[in-house]
Order: structure tokens, then C-alpha cells, then sequence
């Protein structure tokens, strides 16, 4: 199982990013997948989930909506939109893939538990 995410850097505030997780070594396609950050000095924290078809998607406390999580079945790719960054956006970004045993085609979860494999981060920083 690989998951390689992609697509940080150092940014100014107000900037774009789209983070981009490339999934191997599973059936991507069969799984909730999401985004977790994890700033210095603090506990990872949901950013976004998205159900195994795209129909479900959920968001964390501390995101608003400056995010979007999306993915692509047929590229096995899981991406995070990220508009108008700012300051407090910058974390190491992880993807990771969570159940594949769902019954319903637009559940999802942002339970850091749930989630079986990770991959390595990216990191975003944003200057002010």
C-alpha cells in the first residue's frame, strides 16, 4: 500500500493549493478516503473525508469552507482544493485511506482511527 500526497510548498496568504494523493497497492476505489493535518505542537486533526464514490463528503471543525475534497476513481487520486490560505493552514498535509466495508455509498468518517493506511504528508506553509 502506497500513498504518496503532493503538492504543498511555501505560499503567501490568500493563495491557492491543490493537494493531490496518489493511492497503490489497494483498491482505492472500495475505500473512504481523507485529509488530516498535523501542525508543529499540535495533534493531527481531520481536514476533510469523502465517501468511497464521492457522494459523501464531510468536513473538520476547523476547516471552513476554503476546502474541497474530491478524488477520482479512475486515476486512483484523492485531491484537497484549498483556497484563500492562511496562516493557520500551515501543517503537514496526510492523505489516508479508511473503510472499505461502508453498505452505503455516501458514508464517510473524519474518526483519525478509522483510517487504515497513510501516507507520508506534505508539507504547506503559508506566510503572512
Amino acid at each position: 500500500v502506497q500513498l504518496q500526497a503532493f503538492g504543498g510548498g511555501l505560499v503567501q496568504a490568500g493563495d491557492s493549493l491543490r493537494l493531490s494523493c496518489a493511492a497503490s497497492g489497494f483498491s482505492f476505489p472500495y475505500y473512504v478516503m481523507g485529509w488530516f493535518r498535523q501542525a508543529p505542537g499540535k495533534e493531527r486533526e481531520p481536514v476533510a473525508a469523502i465517501s468511497r464514490t464521492g457522494d459523501g463528503t464531510g468536513y473538520g471543525d476547523s476547516v471552513k469552507d476554503r476546502f474541497t475534497i474530491s478524488r477520482d476513481n479512475a486515476k486512483n487520486r484523492l485531491y484537497l482544493q484549498i483556497n484563500n490560505l492562511e496562516s493557520e493552514d500551515t501543517a503537514v498535509y496526510f492523505c489516508a485511506a479508511g473503510p472499505s466495508n461502508y453498505k452505503t455509498d455516501n458514508r464517510y468518517t473524519l474518526s483519525t482511527n478509522d483510517y487504515l493506511y497513510w501516507g507520508q504528508g506534505t508539507q504547506v506553509t503559508v506566510s503572512s
